[in-house]
């Protein structure tokens, strides 16, 4: 009688590698269960890396202000310096974008949507690693760009790597954990964890499948997302504004004209941004030298506002305090309004790896502000403040440009904490949708999707002929 052991005796006698156990469970178990524990490590590794791109932009910052504070400040030799090392930061994240990952390119928010769709590949290998480094050096350098976008879809493809990783076969699971990424690093992004979650299921809803275990996973991936950044970060307000508003009811009529105004607005941008887009295309012809040439003349350029201009460069997020205030004059809130709106087109339309978000949400802040101190004058004896208007802004700016309204309300009163412009920002925003969507606008994102695609496709026939 042989004494070898059976297979059964040998697994337990061999213990597994706990790694090795975890994949096994995984894979072996298509179950819900399965599904919502992954996302947690999503959301975990989403906030991380999301913070963690948070703390590498601040750095450079921090660095240059610094160095520019120990050197007598702002003079010829600063300025030459941090010229050229915008230049430079700048330079290396247009070439990673170029010869390492062209889907990285702008926000990565459209590819994510086509990931969903099926449409598009998640290739997170290089994404995540040409994201990271080429949005610290282009956000760094002082260009008018997001840090949300580059989260998105860094956080998406965390939940592609956590599937591969895992080896889980079906196409449900690996929906459900790219959406749960993205929101993820919305939230991580912006410390807003309802407007990641919403994000997804009202901006993503054409190709987000909705069903109990998806939603739920999503809205893991966001909570645990939010306890990692603000586990690191802390809890306040992203945007903190001191004051408290109290809107009378009689003034709602005029939140609803300014959401309109906004309607306009937004759908004039988003044709804006493509024609920008294929206009920069026509500039560089996708070659690589002119690519990362742009992307150095860029960085120069923002480099000197830095120094010179600040208020022009950057996000815009420290303008937000500034002008919700009311300590700006109307002529300047409305240079400042149309000098950044070139520059945010000129940044997210020349294919640098980051998002608009945040610059829009900058727009929306100084439009809003303009006609709140319009509204003052116009209407003296009603109690209104210019920052009710600013804070309807942002929300109404976002809503009319990428057609998400739930969103931009969760979002504005998650980074404001004022919860008590709920009313008026459900008017504005409503008001700037249903315009943009009588002038017969499309959401940006969707735009952006389909002029991807196009090109592939144009791509892809030239390739067919040129093999026959």
């Amino acid at each position: 009688m042989s004494n070898a052991p059976t297979e059964q005796q040998d697994d337990l006698q061999t213990p597994r590698p706990r790694s090795s156990v975890m994949r096994r469970f995984l894979a072996g178990h298509q179950s819900p269960l399965s599904i919502l524990i992954l996302a947690v490590f999503v959301g975990v590794f989403a906030g991380l890396l999301c913070t963690f791109f948070d703390l590498a932009i601040d750095w450079v910052v921090d660095q240059r202000n610094l160095w520019v504070s120990e050197h007598d400040g702002v003079s010829f030799f600063t300025i030459v310096a941090v010229v050229i090392t915008s230049a430079l930061l700048s330079a290396f994240g247009f070439f990673l974008v170029k010869a390492v990952a062209p889907e990285a390119s702008g926000s990565g928010i459209p590819e994510i949507e086509g990931a969903l769709d099926g449409v598009r590949p998640v290739r997170w290998w290089r994404v995540i690693p040409v994201k990271f480094f080429g949005g610290v050096g282009a956000i760094g350098a002082g260009l008018v760009l997001g840090r949300e976008g580059p989260s998105v879809q860094m956080g998406a493809s965390v939940g592609r790597m956590m599937r591969d990783i895992f080896r889980l076969k079906d196409e449900e699971s690996q929906h459900t954990l790219v959406a749960s990424g993205a929101a993820a690093g919305l939230a991580a992004a912006f410390n807003a964890p309802l407007a990641g979650i919403m994000f997804v299921v009202e901006e993503m809803r054409p190709q987000f499948k909705y069903n109990l275990i998806s939603v739920k996973a999503v809205m893991i991936a966001s909570i645990m997302a939010t306890i990692t950044y603000r586990s690191l970060m802390g809890q306040g307000a992203m945007i903190p504004l001191p004051a408290d508003y109290e809107v009378p009811l009689v003034a709602l009529l005029l939140f609803l004209v300014l959401g309109l105004v906004f309607g306009g607005i937004g759908v004039c941008f988003n044709q804006l941004v493509v024609m920008t887009m294929d206009k920069f295309e026509q500039i560089h012809q996708n070659k690589l030298s002119r690519f990362v040439g742009l992307g150095a003349i860029i960085g120069a350029s923002f480099g000197l506002m830095v120094m010179v201009l600040p208020s022009l460069s950057g996000e815009g997020v420290a303008l937000i305090p500034e002008a919700t205030e009311g300590k700006l004059a109307i002529a300047t809130l409305v240079l400042l309004f149309l000098a950044r709106t070139v520059t945010t087109l000129i940044c997210f339309g020349s294919g640098a790896p980051g998002g608009v978000f945040a610059p829009m949400l900058a727009l929306g802040t100084l439009f809003g502000t303009t006609f709140g101190m319009i509204s003052m004058h116009l209407f003296p004896n009603m109690a209104i403040t210019p920052g009710m208007f600013a804070i309807a802004g942002m929300g109404a700016l976002f809503a009319a440009t990428v057609r998400a309204p739930i969103t931009g309300i969760l979002l504005v009163i998650e980074l404001t904490h004022k919860y008590e412009l709920i009313l008026p920002l459900l008017i504005t925003t409503l008001g700037a949708t249903m315009t943009a969507q009588a002038l017969g606008g499309k959401p940006l994102y969707s735009q952006l999707l389909q002029r991807t695609l196009a090109k592939q496709k144009a791509k892809e026939e030239t390739q067919e002929q040129t093999a026959q």
